[in-house]
């Protein structure tokens, strides 16, 4: 039979495998860790531990060395082979260093020397559980994107706001009718477009995107609407438009509100009558497509946007909600964008840490989701810098975290409030390390343990003393 977890266990990643043959050092660690807030799960065999193991293990494997039969190290090296990832931990004799040591090169995640110092185990454990459950987050975000097809495999995320977005295209792609995206620069605009005509009828048929603020005024009209040869200095050919080009599927308007007043009035025309006209030609050309438009403005309050245009473009409405409204998709939209570079640049994915995904559903992601992926292919290709990291680089700061903290494992919660005390403390004594020891009453070792857990640096603290 398979252990029974508590759920908050689970959550939490706070389960030990306790592997010892001896009954009376099991109950005694088993006793210390529970107390320390550990599910554990006692057995006496290696063979026991194989038979319930599992990929999902939301913990760690600790065991002694010496046991008859299998042995701890043997274990270890089985686990590796079918469960990579999962860390594992040796109860040593004292005599067993020089061996524990050479399983820590073969990937053993640390040992513990017997009779071992109850607050070190549970300090090493804790470690340990950390890594696993960012093992485990990072396998869930992999698998999800993984398993995502059709429409959830374009426009990622688990929000109500992007739940939303995707059930009204689903909705409006089957409608033969002209709409407005509205959104913030961004937001994928452009990406929501492109998903109305794959998931309507006219998916078969050329998808032509156009930038209107793009294109200088001058040119903007031959770009619709094409133009025949001598129409104008410099056409000396015939060019055909988007609109033609894009008769059958759709054609996307971005940022309309900057189309120029006199070309709307052509615009209404072309969508009123279905018929185009290529500059310096009288020949009407009929053209049967989809428009969809998008503006980062209501265009209902856009001074110079022509009514009766925006009732033709405007029989149903899409509005894009910003990221930092969002905020739950950020961990899986950034863990795509970073999969997607590694991919691109040959290079191995990076999984998030927990810090990692605080400071990112901290921010104000002020350039949306473009920002958001700018972000993660730095990420992805800079493994010295943590996401917090690239973030403070950038003109806007972090901000007040916008996340119910009451959301996150209470493990992050402490975690981070650990990291603001040592860092307001390094701060107050200029990277004095002694004086932060005395203050908070912390040994070295542990002390720099924290500061390397965290991606504390003591040289950001002290005082730059040059002329």
């Amino acid at each position: 039979m398979k252990p029974e977890l508590p759920i908050q266990a689970v959550n939490e990643c706070r389960c030990v495998m306790l592997v010892d043959d001896e009954a009376m050092v099991r109950e005694a660690t088993e006793q210390w860790l529970s107390i320390c807030g550990f599910h554990v799960v006692s057995l006496s065999s290696a063979e026991q531990a194989l038979a319930q193991l599992n990929e999902g293990w939301p913990g760690v494997l600790l065991t002694d060395v010496r046991m008859p039969g299998m042995d701890g190290l043997a274990l270890m090296r089985e686990v590796q082979q079918t469960l990579p990832g999962l860390p594992v931990i040796l109860l040593t004799a004292h005599g067993d260093v020089d061996m524990a040591i050479g399983a820590m090169h073969e990937g053993a995640y640390d040992f513990i020397e017997k009779p071992y110092v109850p607050d070190r185990l549970a300090e090493t454990l804790q470690r340990a559980c950390d890594k696993r459950r960012l093992t485990l987050e990072n396998r869930r975000l992999q698998l999800d994107l993984a398993s995502r097809s059709g429409l959830a495999g374009k426009l990622i995320g688990i929000s109500p706001a992007i739940s939303r977005v995707r059930d009204e295209i689903l909705l409006l792609g089957q409608l033969n009718t002209n709409v407005i995206i509205y959104g913030e620069t961004g937001t994928g605009k452009e990406l929501v477009a492109q998903c109305l005509h794959e998931f309507s009828p006219r998916s078969g048929k050329p998808f032509v995107p156009i930038n209107c603020g793009a294109i200088p005024e001058n040119l903007i009209e031959s770009e619709l609407f094409g133009h025949e040869v001598g129409a104008f200095t410099g056409a000396s050919k015939r060019r055909i438009g988007k609109f033609e080009y894009a008769s059958g599927g759709t054609l996307f308007l971005d940022e309309i509100e900057s189309m120029p007043v006199n070309l709307q009035v052509k615009l209404l025309r072309a969508l009123q009558e279905g018929v185009i006209e290529r500059l310096g030609s009288n020949q009407s050309i009929p053209v049967n497509l989809r428009v969809v438009a998008a503006a980062k403005v209501d265009l209902r309050e856009e001074e110079g946007f022509r009514e009766d245009l925006f009732y033709r473009l405007c029989v149903s409405e899409l509005h894009l909600a910003p990221l930092r409204d969002r905020l739950d998709d950020v961990p899986l939209l950034f863990a795509h964008y970073v999969a997607q570079a590694a991919t691109d640049h040959q290079r191995e994915p990076r999984p998030l840490s927990d810090h990692d995904i605080c400071a990112l559903q901290s921010y104000a992601w002020p350039g949306n989701v473009r920002e958001l992926k700018n972000v993660a292919i730095r990420f992805a290709l800079d493994h010295r810098s943590s996401a917090a990291e690239l973030l403070s680089r950038g003109q806007v700061p972090l901000v007040t975290p916008r996340i119910n903290q009451r959301h996150l494992p209470l493990a992050v919660q402490v975690d981070e409030f650990e990291a603001q005390v040592i860092r307001l403390s390094l701060k107050t004594h200029r990277g004095n390390i002694k004086a932060v020891m005395e203050e908070l009453d912390l040994p070295r070792r542990t002390l720099n343990q924290k500061m390397l857990r965290y991606g504390i640096n003591r040289s950001e603290f002290v005082p730059d003393e040059s002329p």
